[in-house]
């Protein structure tokens, strides 16, 4: 699990960047495809049980 937690973890990261380079660019549609990425993502973290705002747990 601990494999999941990370990539689940890392694709957050990315997909709150690429939300925020969308938004510094003006991009309203990748500001949607972004918010649509990282809403599935926080998703499917909490069912699994892991807090999609808190930062990568040292093991």
């Amino acid at each position: 699990m601990h494999e999941f937690t990370a990539e689940l973890r890392a694709r957050l990261a990315e997909a709150r960047e690429e939300l925020r380079r969308a938004r510094e660019s003006g991009d309203e549609h990748g500001v949607q495809i972004a918010s649509g990425r990282l809403d599935n993502l926080k998703r499917l973290a909490a069912d699994h049980g892991i807090n999609p705002e808190a930062e990568e747990e040292a093991e």
